[in-house]
């Protein structure tokens, strides 16, 4: 089990630390970084810690920034891997890996373990994040993907993207301009994945790890995902992703039109993809009022056409669901976080990772040939 961080966040040092940590400063920096969590030592907080000004960074929950690669390319996490393997001998180990090198190695080494599914969750939040809500929203993601027996997530690898700490409407404009910015880092990653690919397997002997890889996008985090598409030159998509689970997204309904040219690549990158909507959304209505020139958001009103991608792309309804696992004011009124506040949903979404198909997934029922609405 691991929990990486990608993030694009300022790094600064903290008074009184020794170590590196992110910040939470509301800009982005050009390049990302990888950080890994740490949950040996972690305990739930007690109510009174939660309300400690302190209870920031490591106090919420501890993590380490790895170290830069002081070489590009994965050839020596090829060397590393051959050596542990006895067939070549190299003074490389681990522990001179950096950044994704060591991730994608790390990964690699437990993703090929004999468990029947062990598959990466990328988590690209949504908007009105510090970096401290990050690092309990990590928490909340461990438990409802990782330690939960229905899901097949045994990894997570959480987008860091440093959007407004406030929920003011207006600064859902400079969300929106981080989001764009955010999305190369995403972009930069795919690429390096693809090229670790290209590294690794060339070799003959070394297998691929046949489990799957699955991206998650919430909200805003759309967004994010939106600005790699639109970067993605269709030459170089490599179909790596099982499952894309799209949450209330906050995008244009015409995201999958080819004048957008964005959302229309997913069916290269991904077997299937899946928009989760519901068209009581307090948030989306708010944002296609205020923000976005009266536009149709894609997890509140469903997309404008897509019947050339009917067979790959779905669409499930969870307006009617309940909140039977949180259910404060903010999650009965905003109807936006239904992956976290309904277990129907959740139950939904297990099953999609899990590669049901969408016609036996239960308590649904079938609206039309890849359309369906989630019932109690």
């Amino acid at each position: 089990m691991a929990v990486y961080i990608l993030s694009n966040r300022k790094i600064v040092r903290h008074k009184g630390e020794k170590v590196d940590s992110f910040s939470n400063d509301e800009y982005s920096i050009p390049n990302f970084r990888i950080a890994k969590c740490n949950f040996d030592d972690y305990k739930e907080p007690t109510a009174q810690a939660r309300k400690k000004k302190d209870y920031t960074n490591r106090n919420i929950l501890d993590y380490k920034l790895f170290s830069e690669p002081e070489k590009q390319g994965y050839g020596e996490v090829l060397d590393v891997l051959l050596s542990e393997k006895g067939i070549k001998k190299s003074p490389l180990t681990a522990d001179n890996l950096g950044g994704t090198q060591r991730m994608f190695y790390e990964l690699y080494k437990n993703m090929s373990a004999t468990k029947d599914r062990s598959d990466v969750l990328i988590f690209i939040h949504g908007y009105a994040y510090t970096f401290d809500d990050e690092l309990k929203a990590m928490i909340d993601l461990k438990k409802l993907f990782i330690d939960n027996p229905a899901s097949p997530v045994e990894h997570i690898l959480f987008v860091s993207w440093p959007a407004s700490s406030s929920l003011v409407p207006m600064t859902y404009f400079d969300d929106k301009a981080s989001s764009i910015n955010s999305g190369t880092s995403l972009l930069r990653l795919f690429y390096f994945y693809t090229q670790f690919l290209k590294d690794i397997f060339s070799n003959r002997d070394l297998a691929p790890c046949n489990q799957r890889i699955h991206i998650m996008a919430h909200s805003l985090g759309n967004r994010v995902l939106q600005s790699m598409l639109y970067s993605l030159k269709r030459e170089n998509i490599l179909r790596v992703i099982d499952q894309v689970i799209l949450l209330n997204a906050d995008v244009s309904y015409k995201v999958f039109e080819d004048a957008e040219d964005s959302f229309n690549k997913l069916p290269l990158l991904a077997n299937r993809i899946s928009i989760y909507l519901n068209r009581q959304d307090l948030i989306l209505g708010v944002s296609q009022f205020t923000k976005n020139i009266l536009t149709p958001r894609l997890g509140k009103n469903g997309p404008s056409d897509i019947t050339p991608y009917k067979d790959i792309v779905s669409i499930i309804d969870c307006t009617f669901v309940k909140d039977d696992v949180l259910k404060s004011l903010k999650y009965e009124i905003g109807n936006h976080w239904g992956y976290l506040s309904s277990s129907q949903v959740q139950n939904d979404i297990f099953q999609n990772l899990y590669g049901i198909d969408r016609n036996l997934i239960t308590n649904r029922i079938k609206d039309n040939e890849n359309i369906f609405t989630i019932i109690s």
